[in-house]
């Protein structure tokens, strides 16, 4: 592993995409060699200093025909490509074919829509996935209707799906001796953050049928110098703010926070309001963190490459580009030996495929049985995190096959008081209620790790060596053991320790700049992105440890952190030379677009409909149609009539779907394709959720046990390790144990 965990491996990717491509990325700086191929007929259209990150390192070949992708093929171990099935399927690269021809070769499609759903066709355009899934409509926005999601934020979690898929597939060829499908799609990505949301029980408590709604108020304040500030949690205890809160007196607090949308997080939510008008932003986030108040200024889009957080963790590295010259760009988001690293700058010159080695295949074993296990069955795994990045990975893991043990307060878990969003982060775990860090506990931790491959959690590192749950104390109890921690600001530097949340991200990196649309107050993005990047970066860098542990049989701690894979979303606006950020595209002050050809429209009976003409023979085609006034040649036809003339002009377009949670859930398109799951559930009676987001072709998915009740499973795993029912009562007598 000289190069990296995957330094034997050869990849073929065949992408223009953000996903496909990030992901090629992601393999080639864990060390395997990735040729990104294209046909000359018809070469990729790549704008942008985007690409110039995404393709960095990578060796590229323009190829002739499919047959020479074949050939490639031969001697790969892994293929990524955004095929459709009717596409692969025409040029003899479909799951049959590739099965029949290269039985070893781990193949992941990124489409639009799963394989087996009814739009598996359709153009993979993230805008009109959002938009037929109704994901539009749940970002709030400054005006009323759906609005347009600025970050591209189902590519990039397509992205860690597919390595993560491929990672676990190639862990599975380990044990089958057969490689095969690992795909996933945008759309199942767009949903991984709907988990928090879109779920249903036959039986609800009034907590769970509330969840969260998208108009809760979320604490963005204006400072006096005009900027923004988002404060997680309430900022009552510090200082400055508890002075202030006194001198109001508790008349006015009470009049202020009348003026003002109640807040689930806050309080005095009015009264901040108006205390943070009160001074600079710089003043008051540097007070906030003194007190231990988890807080970001709302930066501008790319200001996030000169932040000496960022940098002492290699989150930025500097990158000569042959067309960009000297930048600044996202380096590698997570931690593990042999360490993540660039593999050079873009490459401007195609290769002659003469030139690629040609590679006998990886050899399938012939007699090996069928297997019909998922394909991480067998891992055990001792999920200690809180909230949602940690126990998210953790949620994944299970649904991969492992099996998952969490370990929760016996108050429990902080984020069981949002009933809904906890459910969509649990399912597949068995639940114990265990107090940590107390000497009569110990023996029962000290248990559970022995008997566990991985832990992992997402709890401040200080907290972790109180509790003695920290590397050093548990690699002494189990050598083997693969560790996995998620920090807010990664584990180097003066923020290492700091308490962080995806929010503060999203502002720290420029997005809630980017959301918030031209000359308008920043945006949340409420999709809860910054946690779903953390884990998802944090997944594979464990199964990365878990491929190394099995050909070198040692354990490793890994990292990921909330800051590091926000910021490699930033791709798109890497820092120039002279301090400058590349120009991006720039989000509407009516929050509806980009462009005249990738926006949202109203139609004439008040519905609206996305438009992503991305190409460019197809963007002029659109101008054309729509003349001088695109806004009037929308508003003078119903949504179906445009519908209907963009599609006879060759024009991607899709209606935009509006309170979906119920239509998601009722639809048996979506079911067939796997993206429901049900279970029973011992409080919620039937609890349906969203399902699957992979597709493992001939390998199931684990996707049968439901969230666990608190302390629901405390008695079994207990007695599994060995403490019979006297030793568990007098735990349950203490209060140290809840079952």
């Amino acid at each position: 592993m000289k190069n990296g965990v995957l330094d034997s491996l050869r990849v073929i990717e065949f992408c223009e995409g953000i996903a496909g491509s990030a992901a090629g990325l992601q393999l080639s700086e864990a060390g395997a060699e990735v040729i990104k191929v294209e046909l000359a007929a018809r070469p990729f259209r790549r704008k942008g200093a985007l690409f110039s990150v995404l393709d960095r390192g990578k060796r590229t070949v323009s190829l002739s025909s499919f047959e020479e992708l074949l050939t490639l093929l031969s001697g790969a171990d892994v293929f990524i490509h955004e095929l459709t099935p009717a596409q692969a399927s025409a040029n003899g690269v479909d799951d049959d074919s590739l099965r029949r021809l290269f039985p070893s070769l781990v193949v992941s499609a990124i489409g639009g829509w799963p394989q087996r759903h009814a739009l598996a066709e359709a153009v993979p355009r993230e805008t009109l996935v959002l938009a037929r899934l109704g994901l539009l409509d749940e970002q709030p926005g400054h005006r009323t209707g759906p609005v347009f999601v600025r970050m591209p934020y189902a590519n990039w979690i397509a992205c860690w799906l597919c390595v993560v898929g491929v990672m676990a597939r190639l862990i599975a060829r380990d044990r089958d001796g057969r490689g095969g499908a690992a795909h996933t799609s945008l759309a199942q990505a767009a949903l991984v953050p709907m988990s928090m949301h879109w779920s249903r029980a036959e039986s609800p408590t009034p907590v769970f049928a509330k969840g969260l709604d998208k108009h809760i108020p979320i604490p963005l304040h204006r400072c006096s110098d005009g900027r923004w500030l988002h404060v997680h949690y309430s900022p009552d205890k510090a200082p400055l703010m508890a002075q202030a809160l006194e001198r109001l007196g508790p008349d006015e607090v009470t009049r202020l926070n009348a003026a003002c949308p109640e807040s689930h997080v806050a309080p005095n939510f009015g009264a901040n309001r108006n205390i943070f008008a009160t001074r600079p932003a710089q003043e008051w986030v540097e007070h906030l963190w003194q007190s231990d108040v988890a807080a970001q200024i709302a930066a501008p889009f790319g200001a996030i490459y000169f932040d000496e957080q960022a940098k002492a963790n290699g989150y930025v590295v500097q990158v000569d580009d042959p067309l960009l010259g000297k930048t600044l760009q996202p380096g590698p988001c997570y931690s593990i030996e042999p360490a993540a690293r660039l593999r050079g700058p873009l490459r401007l010159h195609s290769e002659d495929i003469a030139s690629i080695e040609v590679r006998s295949p990886t050899p399938a074993v012939a007699d090996t049985p069928p297997c019909d296990l998922p394909p991480l069955q067998g891992l055990k795994v001792l999920d200690l995190g809180a909230y949602l990045a940690g126990p998210f990975a953790c949620m994944l893991l299970a649904d991969l096959g492992a099996d998952v043990i969490k370990v929760e307060p016996p108050s429990g878990d902080a984020m069981r008081r949002l009933e809904r969003t906890f459910s969509g982060t649990q399912r597949g775990k068995r639940g114990v209620a265990l107090k940590l860090g107390d000497p009569a506990t110990q023996p029962v931790v000290e248990a559970l790790v022995r008997w566990a491959d991985v832990v992992h959690h997402n709890m401040r590192l200080p907290a972790a060596h109180k509790l003695k749950i920290d590397y050093e104390h548990l690699k002494a109890l189990n050598p083997t053991l693969l560790y996995c921690h998620v920090s807010a600001y990664g584990p180097q530097g003066p923020r290492a320790d700091w308490p962080g949340f995806d929010q503060l991200m999203q502002a720290s990196a420029g997005w809630e700049t980017a959301q918030g649309g031209e000359g308008n107050p920043p945006q949340w993005l409420r999709f809860g992105v910054g946690d779903f990047f953390a884990g998802l970066s944090s997944l594979y860098a464990l199964l990365l440890g878990l491929y190394a542990r099995n050909r070198t049989g040692r354990g490793q701690m890994v990292a990921s952190s909330l800051l590091g894979a926000t910021l490699l979303t930033m791709a798109e606006a890497v820092a120039l030379d002279d301090g400058s950020i590349r120009a991006v595209e720039v989000l509407d002050s009516a929050q509806a677009g980009v462009s005249v050809t990738h926006r949202l429209y109203l139609c004439g009976d008040n519905a609206w409909l996305a438009v992503a003409a991305l190409e460019d023979d197809e963007a002029q085609r659109l101008l054309t149609l729509l003349g001088a006034d695109p806004g009037v040649w929308f508003l003078t036809r119903t949504r179906n009539q445009a519908i209907t003339q963009l599609k006879r002009h060759g024009i991607a377009v899709e209606a935009v779907r509006e309170a979906q949670l119920d239509a998601f859930l009722d639809d048996p398109l979506n079911a067939a394709a796997g993206l429901h799951a049900h279970y029973p559930h011992p409080i919620y009676g039937h609890l349906q959720q969203v399902g699957a987001f992979w597709d493992f072709a001939d390998l199931p998915l684990a996707l049968d046990r439901a969230p666990p009740a608190l302390g629901q499973h405390s008695r079994e795993v207990l007695m599994q390790m060995g403490f019979d029912d006297v030793q568990q009562q007098r735990l349950i007598d203490a209060g140290l144990l809840r079952a």
